[in-house]
């Protein structure tokens, strides 16, 4: 496609100065390009259209340490037979 369509990551080394002076730098271009990130990292990271167990896993794990953190300083007592 044309160089101001690519994104950043797509541009080679000897075509970054081009792609630079394609780009505009206005308060209203540096909004959509704001825009046109957020969307991407949503599609990437957030709406994601594939379904399955690591991502449930990964909330478990979360959960799991998250609740031993809470709760570290009761069990440490315990186990040790410090009274509070």
């Amino acid at each position: 496609g044309p160089l101001w369509e690519r994104p950043l990551l797509e541009v080679r080394l000897g075509e970054l100065h081009a792609w630079i002076s394609t780009c505009s730098f206005s308060p209203q271009g540096l909004l959509g390009a704001m825009q046109r990130a957020w969307s991407s990292y949503c599609a990437k990271y957030i709406h994601v259209k594939q379904g399955g167990p690591a991502g449930i896993s990964m909330l478990l794990a979360g959960y799991c340490l998250l609740s031993y953190g809470w709760n570290y300083q009761h069990l440490s007592k315990a186990s040790w037979g410090v009274s509070s």
